[in-house]
């Protein structure tokens, strides 16, 4: 989808003396009192191609080698999964993420709908089935610092203490910050 946006010519005689063009944006597109209307398309783009945008820019930046790979973040509304990739060979060295049997059942993270706004009643009858029946009430923050832990201790088994870590054009925050911070407080160094 394209939306187009219209600039109105305030002071156009800009073609033998010296005056500035003054632009000044128009909300329709129909031509303008001054003259010929200048139509400036312009693309919208999606939350997701700009994070894609930033990732590829961050890559540009990020390589990973044999002494040194990269951990790669990506997270979805579910699920969050960790890659430490060796970029020369092309080799995925170790990951982690809640897909994994092992941290779905230590969390009893099960991957339920995406979104569920439940009422305040259901909440709290949640939160008092948790805490009286010895089940575990786990944010996504914690199960981010889970993700984390694996990782690092997946990497320090195989001998890999620094990596350089590629956040995948999410902002340094939440998730991303969480499973990084457990990952340093591991043993990982980046």
């Amino acid at each position: 989808m394209a939306s187009s946006l219209s600039f109105a010519q305030s002071a156009f005689v800009c073609s033998q003396s010296h005056q500035f063009c003054n632009f000044r944006p128009k909300l329709s597109s129909s031509s303008s009192t001054f003259g010929a209307a200048l139509t400036i398309e312009a693309k919208t783009r999606t939350r997701r191609e700009d994070r894609q945008a930033r990732h590829v820019r961050i890559r540009k930046k990020v390589e990973g080698t044999p002494e040194r790979p990269r951990l790669s973040v990506f997270r979805s509304n579910k699920h969050i999964y960790a890659q430490v990739i060796d970029d020369s060979k092309m080799h995925t060295l170790a990951s982690a993420s809640t897909m994994q049997k092992a941290i779905s059942e230590q969390l009893d993270f099960t991957a339920g709908p995406t979104i569920v706004y439940p009422s305040l009643l259901q909440l709290e009858e949640t939160i008092c089935y948790c805490l009286c029946q010895g089940g575990v009430f786990v944010s996504s923050l914690e199960v981010a610092k889970k993700v984390g832990e694996i990782i690092a201790k997946s990497c320090l088994e195989k001998g890999i203490m620094k990596v350089a870590f590629d956040r995948g054009g999410y902002p340094y925050h939440g998730r991303i910050e969480a499973l990084a911070d457990a990952a340093r407080e591991h043993g990982l160094q980046f």
